[in-house]
């Protein structure tokens, strides 16, 4: 028996690939099914199961491509209604992969069709569990992600997760693995571990949802307190998960097209497209077509891109590094944005041989920022999530999340000169793209962000306000 966790860390997402005696499961693919052909290819496997623990909303799954291409059955769990061809699977069902079994654990409270997957060796011993968003370690999923007005809330939602954990999960041994469908930096919960497996008797002692003296009503209490509202391409990416979506190949081969600069200039004004710049934020400043949006390649992309553009089927061309246009062609699609209709042959170096206007970005450091700032009458914006503001941020500094940038660009001035910051500078590059992008042209992004402000002079206590408790 082999069991393989595939984690791709920008969108925290772990996948599975399990195989015995020539036959293989995929839990919880992402959208591009070479990992998983490979694995089984390498194997000398068939794939005969593409098991899905709920309908994703923070991912596209790759199931309908990886079924069309291998023969295997798509699997969800009970109650599921989607629109393709698919087992839905009985509670307590056992499947048979080689030497192995996998039996059907129904686990409502995510959603109403999450289902846990129990893996018991070829003696028949529980082994492992793979939980999807019901069981997280450190957490469980989230209960608001489902909730359907007039029908279910999400109290109701948490009140079925309590459930599940108690009546089907908890009573498992000790020494049973936990395979998780996320770890720590998804949207799915509130306290995720940074590990990406771990011990379910472990989970039993320190995951705050599992204590054993917990009642319902504590619990209920407990998962629905500080819930932050979810990106707005879950909802999305869950439909498309449901009703299906174009093949992988197709999105790759209309997105990986290389325009020269005229062909560009015409598909951006012709298509009404926006354009992204996935190079590294140090080298987008210094140089990046007019009205561009940065969006790194080399960091969360796919969460920002999700939940920064609202519209999944929004036409976008992009500038990248060469031989990376295959890739962020994929991570576009992974949360279903699928309309990529090409890049700019040559990169931005083109752009500029060609004479075309070009734009750049102010910046300052930390340190020539500080004697600015101490001298007061400073637009401060401070472009980090709520929870990251509350818990330390300059004294006179504005939380403007870019999570919702869109929605409170009302809320400030062009005839003002704004400084921003985040954690590290990836997010305020992004921020201040969007603005200048919108007509906000006295925009300086603070290099380093708030790492490198309170290692300045400002860590003084008058500058910086600390609040422990919230």
């Amino acid at each position: 028996m082999k069991v393989e966790q595939i984690y791709t860390g920008c969108l925290a997402e772990a996948a599975y690939y399990i195989e015995s005696k020539g036959e293989a499961v995929v839990i919880d693919p992402l959208r591009e099914t070479e990992p998983y052909l490979e694995r089984a290819k390498a194997d000398g496997a068939k794939i005969k199961y593409v098991l899905e623990t709920h309908f994703h909303a923070d991912f596209v799954s790759g199931h309908l491509d990886l079924a069309q291409k291998t023969g295997a059955t798509i699997v969800y769990g009970p109650t599921a209604q989607p629109n393709f061809a698919a087992h839905i699977a009985r509670d307590n069902e056992v499947l048979k992969v080689g030497d192995i079994t996998i039996k059907v654990l129904h686990t409502p409270g995510h959603t109403m069709e999450s289902t846990t997957y129990l893996l018991r060796d070829e003696k028949g011993n529980d082994y492992a569990i793979f939980t999807g968003d019901t069981l997280f370690l450190g957490d469980v999923g989230r209960p608001d992600l489902a909730i359907k007005q007039g029908e279910i809330t999400r109290e109701d939602l948490a009140g079925f997760l309590f459930d599940s954990l108690r009546n089907r999960i908890m009573p498992l041994n000790d020494d049973v693995i936990v395979y998780p469908g996320h770890g720590a930096g998804s949207a799915c919960g509130k306290k995720m571990s940074k590990d990406t497996w771990g011990y379910l008797g472990d989970q039993k002692k320190t995951n705050y949802a599992l204590r054993a003296d917990m009642t319902r009503a504590e619990f209920v209490k407990e998962v629905t307190t500080g819930l932050v509202e979810p990106p707005q391409y879950f909802p999305k990416n869950a439909m498309m998960n449901k009703m299906g979506y174009e093949s992988i190949d197709t999105v790759r081969e209309r997105g990986v097209q290389a325009l020269s600069v005229g062909a560009f200039k015409a598909a951006w004004e012709g298509e009404e497209a926006l354009v992204i710049d996935t190079r590294h934020q140090d080298v987008f400043a210094k140089g990046f077509i007019p009205g561009s949006i940065f969006i790194g390649i080399d960091d969360n992309f796919a969460m920002w891109v999700g939940a920064l553009i609202t519209d999944l089927k929004q036409p976008i061309l992009f500038v990248s590094e060469s031989g990376r246009e295959e890739e962020i062609v994929t991570r576009l699609a992974r949360v279903g944005y699928d309309n990529a209709i090409g890049y700019l042959k040559g990169g931005f170096a083109s752009w500029e041989k060609a004479g075309e206007e070009v734009d750049t970005l102010e910046e300052i450091t930390a340190e020539a920022f500080a004697p600015v700032f101490t001298k007061g009458d400073v637009n401060l914006l401070d472009v980090r999530r709520e929870s990251e503001y509350a818990a330390e941020h300059l004294y006179g500094a504005v939380n403007f999340p870019l999570d919702f940038i869109n929605r409170n660009m009302n809320q400030i001035s062009r005839d003002k000169r704004y400084y921003v910051h985040c954690a590290g500078g990836y997010r305020s590059v992004i921020a201040a793209s969007i603005l200048k992008a919108r007509g906000f042209e006295d925009v300086v992004n603070i290099r380093g962000g708030y790492k490198a402000l309170s290692q300045t002079d400002l860590k003084r206590t008058e500058y910086i306000e600390q609040i422990t408790e919230l």
